[in-house]
């Protein structure tokens, strides 16, 4: 009955959005609309089977983008790395001054803020002496902030084009690929792969798409019902808030995803001048979003969709590299 419920609210919003002619609006209209009702005390939610299948059908499109020519572009990558990681931590410490002065205490503020790898940044907070639901929270609302302020903001950029979407222009080929979902799942999780629903397929599509033996696309179709369905499962968080303390909250990650951006644009600008890479693909590689919607954004949008991966699942592997001892040192000096 809650998925039941989510779907319909979804496609309401959907239908609305499209309308209105907004960007991505079987994204963005199911999340609104699910943020809203769940805010209100509606029981939503999208079971997270369902999620996970749909996250791996995407990491086989994102895979798929693989092609034999990305070699020779991957040469130029590190000096853009360099640059991401230096943003991310830049980034970081301003948006936790700004929690800070929202009264998070230390840890919390600097796990709050972290741009990505959200599960481990809540247990890393909460084992450091954080708070792991205003970690959890902030990180949420970070997350659909991005997802939220991306799409226009590119659309406005590009002063009002209908937004690309590539990816989602072929007829459906190499669907016997989704069999394999079953298989790549618990190998993803054998592997220890962060994010593994999404990574394992990914690898798995881009090493058959890299050689050349097949790759995945879906119709435009079946590109809006995953939009649809993963737009509803990040919007359907927010059950048992109360509108006073999610507004409160949402101004909090509003003015901390702002600042982030702020900074990330800047470092985004540094890579399209150094490497060559569009100031759009440059901003959606840096930007602190979920390596899962922004892989999402990256396909929809068609923003070169293997660079924004590789840049985001860099910086959520060495996220997880560091945090650990930050949070030590964090505990150390409490």
């Amino acid at each position: 009955m809650a998925l039941a419920k989510s779907l319909a609210i979804g496609a309401a919003g959907g239908l609305v959005f499209q309308l209105i002619g907004m960007p991505l609006a079987w994204m963005l209209g199911p999340l609104t609309a699910n943020l809203i009702v769940s805010a209100r005390g509606v029981d939503v939610r999208i079971p997270e089977p369902l999620r996970e299948a749909f996250l791996g059908v995407l990491g086989l499109v994102l895979g798929s983008q693989v092609t034999p020519q990305l070699a020779e572009r991957v040469l130029d990558w590190p000096l853009s790395a360099v640059l991401l990681l230096l943003g991310v931590a830049a980034s970081t410490a301003v948006a936790a001054a700004w929690y800070r002065r929202c009264g998070f205490d230390s840890t919390s503020a600097w796990f709050a803020s972290a741009p990505g790898a959200m599960t481990a940044m809540i247990l890393m907070g909460e084992q450091g002496g954080g708070d792991p639901r205003r970690i959890a929270i902030a990180q949420s609302l970070r997350i659909i902030l991005v997802v939220m302020i991306l799409p226009p903001l590119f659309w406005a950029y590009e002063g009002g084009a209908s937004v690309r979407a590539g990816a989602a222009e072929n007829g459906f080929e190499a669907a016997w690929m989704l069999l394999a979902l079953p298989l790549l799942f618990p190998l993803g999780r054998w592997l220890r792969l962060p994010s593994h629903t999404l990574l394992a397929p990914l690898l798995f599509a881009g090493l058959l798409s890299g050689f050349g033996l097949a790759s995945l696309s879906l119709p435009g179709g079946g590109m809006n019902v995953m939009l649809w369905v993963l737009g509803c499962a990040i919007g359907s968080r927010f059950r048992g808030l109360s509108s006073a303390r999610l507004g409160r909250y949402l101004f909090e990650a509003f003015v901390a995803t702002l600042l982030a951006l702020v900074v990330l644009a800047g470092f985004a600008e540094m890579i399209h001048r150094l490497v060559g890479v569009p100031r759009d693909v440059a901003l959606l590689a840096l930007a602190p979003g979920g390596i899962g919607e922004m892989a999402i954004l990256a396909v929809a949008l068609d923003l070169d969709p293997v660079f924004v991966a590789f840049h985001h699942l860099l910086r959520m592997v060495a996220l997880m590299l560091f945090a650990p001892f930050w949070a030590r040192w964090l505990m150390r000096t409490r």
